[in-house]
């Protein structure tokens, strides 16, 4: 059975239609006794809220490959068509940074679809399946194109997106993106938080937890000292005006285009942003699946000009 599965492999969290998970995995040779879990070739595999290191190259080894098979296998369930004795072709829909695009996106390809039949189990539920084609798209552009018709006829569009390793940028003219005008910086999120959890600890003797610094940029965090609160959101003020003036230094002026801001990390730190750029009038879209969405968007527009062709 042929199923179309989307997904965003995030440096800190994998998305799909219907959920939102860590990237994070705990391996062992023993079954855990809770948490859910996937067996393949006898190694158990389990989703942590510790997530894996940073990764530039996300095929330079089988966490990311796993962390796909549970997100399809989470998809399949919930789709209802899901059967121990159906076989399962998979078409997966992915992303990468804009400014990797072009060297990655074949290799990004081969590291799913090289491989024969997959049978393993998730959750005591056994799935075959096979990755047959990848279809592969640029963040931060797939986000835009959700809101195309709002910025065609904009002369020039700063697209930043801020997620938890990469921070890319795509300057659009008119709607569509310039090659030469893109960059991905190592400087997402994760790296504020790192900073965080560092200082806190030193100055303030408090061992906190990233999903911890969600909630507390959130306003939903524990209670604290109003002097750690104050520090951390005094780093994460220094943290967006530093990004912020690297990206001046690389030729985005937002006295020049529109900014529009993309991303789990522009949604987390929104505060931070329109007091650091309150004279751009900056838009926010506040969905952390929109390149998700955006991806599924352009691999259909892609199958309707196929099909135009044919006829």
């Amino acid at each position: 059975m042929l199923k179309t599965i989307a997904v965003d492999h995030g440096n800190y969290k994998i998305k799909t239609d219907h959920h939102i998970f860590t990237s994070g995995l705990s391996i062992s040779n023993n079954k855990p006794g809770f948490g859910e879990t996937i067996e393949l070739d006898g190694v158990y595999y389990s989703l942590s809220e510790s997530r894996i290191r940073n990764k530039w190259n996300k095929t330079e080894d089988d966490q990311y490959f796993i962390l796909s098979l549970f997100a399809i296998a989470k998809e399949l369930l919930h789709s209802g068509e899901y059967s121990n004795f159906r076989n399962f072709e998979i078409s997966l829909i992915a992303g990468l940074p804009p400014a990797h695009y072009g060297r990655l996106r074949e290799r990004f390809a081969d590291y799913f679809t090289g491989r024969n039949i997959i049978k393993f189990y998730y959750m005591d539920k056994q799935f075959s399946i096979i990755i047959n084609d990848v279809s592969i798209y640029p963040q931060a552009y797939a986000a835009a194109v959700l809101h195309f018709k709002d910025i065609e006829n904009i002369p020039k569009v700063f697209v930043i997106d801020i997620g938890g390793y990469t921070v890319d940028y795509l300057v659009l003219r008119n709607g569509e993106p310039n090659i030469d005008e893109t960059d991905s910086l190592d400087r997402g999120i994760i790296t504020l938080y790192n900073r965080i959890l560092s200082s806190v600890s030193n100055d303030f003797g408090i061992k906190l937890k990233e999903a911890d610094i969600d909630t507390i940029l959130g306003s939903e965090g524990p209670s604290l000292p109003s002097e750690v609160s104050e520090h951390i959101n005094y780093l994460a003020a220094s943290y967006v005006k530093e990004l912020l003036s690297e990206l001046l230094e690389l030729g985005v002026d937002f006295r020049t285009g529109k900014p529009i801001f993309v991303g789990g990390g522009s949604m987390r730190l929104k505060s931070f942003i329109c007091k650091a750029i309150n004279t751009s009038n900056p838009t926010f879209i506040d969905d952390i699946k929109a390149n998700l969405k955006g991806y599924k968007m352009l691999f259909e527009m892609e199958r309707e000009s196929e099909n135009d062709e044919k006829i």
